[in-house]
């Protein structure tokens, strides 16, 4: 029977707005001196929420959590289109906003529920031919891209104050929140991008489990062996 230890699992973090997931991913495994770490599920350097991190054989795992459903609380920006789909990228576009109410904002989001078609941002981590399309992005280059397909389940404003409206968004992995905020404004005639990004749940995971980065790396190996969700217990979830 294959032996498990501690440290073989996950946990929940809170990532804090600034870094990149693999940058959590390298401060953990440096701080706790652990060879294999991963994450599940990318969120942007600006994006905060919930990351859930596999230590160990968790790594094993990291493929079926990162299948799981997810859940974001954003914030839009309406009269604005960005190159990026969101505040990192350059401004492109500035219209007037027309007027605006919750009840129209979300008439409009609800075209974007179910099955849909969306087109992955040229500042985004997929790669073309091994190269990461921010790359390509950041020489000006703009290259083709396959829509892909998304399922989004709720996309629903639950303030407006013109011209930020606060959303949520439940999804599956792989879409891109950005590309909605994008693709609304356009419907809408005014543009719009991304001004921020928190996700609130992954699958079963919900960030009022996590930790905090900071909060994480001031543990103990053995505080943290106390947080860590077994490998057996999540292979049975």
């Amino acid at each position: 029977m294959q032996e498990f230890y501690a440290l073989d699992g996950a946990i929940l973090v809170d990532k804090p707005s600034g870094p990149t997931s693999h940058d959590v991913v390298d401060a953990i495994r440096r701080k706790f001196g652990i060879k294999k770490v991963g994450h599940c599920g990318t969120l942007d350097p600006n994006a905060t929420g919930l990351l859930i991190i596999v230590l160990g054989r968790g790594t094993k795992l990291s493929e079926r959590l990162m299948g799981d459903d997810k859940v974001y609380e954003g914030t839009i920006k309406f009269g604005e289109a960005t190159d990026s789909y969101d505040s990192d990228g350059e401004l492109v576009a500035s219209l007037p906003v027309p007027t605006l109410t919750l009840d129209q904002l979300n008439a409009e989001a609800a075209a974007f529920v179910g099955d849909l078609m969306q087109m992955p941002p040229m500042v985004s981590a997929i790669k073309i031919n091994g190269v990461p399309l921010y790359k390509l992005a950041r020489k000006g280059i703009e290259v083709e891209r396959e829509p892909r397909l998304v399922h989004i389940y709720n996309f629903r404003f639950t303030e407006y104050t013109g011209p930020y409206g606060k959303c949520r968004v439940a999804c599956t992995k792989g879409t891109y929140v950005r590309s909605l905020a994008h693709d609304l404004g356009q419907k809408l005639g005014c543009g719009a991008h991304l001004t921020a990004l928190r996700r609130s749940a992954s699958g079963k995971f919900d960030v009022a489990d996590a930790l905090p980065l900071d909060a994480v790396l001031k543990l103990t190996t053995v505080e943290l062996e106390k947080r860590v969700m077994p490998f057996l217990k999540l292979a049975a979830a």
